[in-house]
């Protein structure tokens, strides 16, 4: 799940990076899979929900680079092992691109999915500092 800070993205300096690495961000499964039990991964149809209402559907199909294309590249500057992954982006819809924009709150509930690997579930909670100390 491709989240965004959009606090950091936007009011503080316009930094995509720092806005996609906040804790909790990132939430992968409910499994990984190999390669080799994804027969076409340029195929793979994907959604998200938001409390419900339909905003993202998408494919890799309409990657702007392909899977293949990914790996290469990156594997120019750094070495890639098993088990690491790379974040591709997200299909239109977002919350920052509608009329007016829509932001994420404490007890929304996204649920995502991509066909035939499964799908995620999770609810939006206030940031407490106090949680991290424990």
């Amino acid at each position: 799940n491709d989240l965004s800070e959009r606090e950091y993205q936007l009011e503080r300096g316009g930094q995509w990076d720092k806005g996609k690495g906040c804790d909790t961000f990132g939430p992968v499964g409910p499994w990984l899979v190999t390669r080799d039990e994804v027969s076409d991964p340029q195929a793979l149809d994907m959604w998200l929900e938001v409390n419900g209402r339909r905003f993202q559907n998408g494919s890799t199909r309409t990657m702007v680079f392909g899977v293949a294309t990914l790996v290469s590249y990156i594997s120019r500057f750094m070495t890639l092992y098993p088990g690491d992954l790379i974040s591709t982006g997200t299909p239109p819809g977002v919350g920052l691109g509608q009329k007016p924009p829509l932001y994420l709150k404490p007890g929304d509930e996204m649920r995502l999915a991509i066909a035939g690997l499964g799908e995620q579930r999770q609810r939006v909670h206030a940031w407490n500092a106090a949680l991290i100390d424990e």
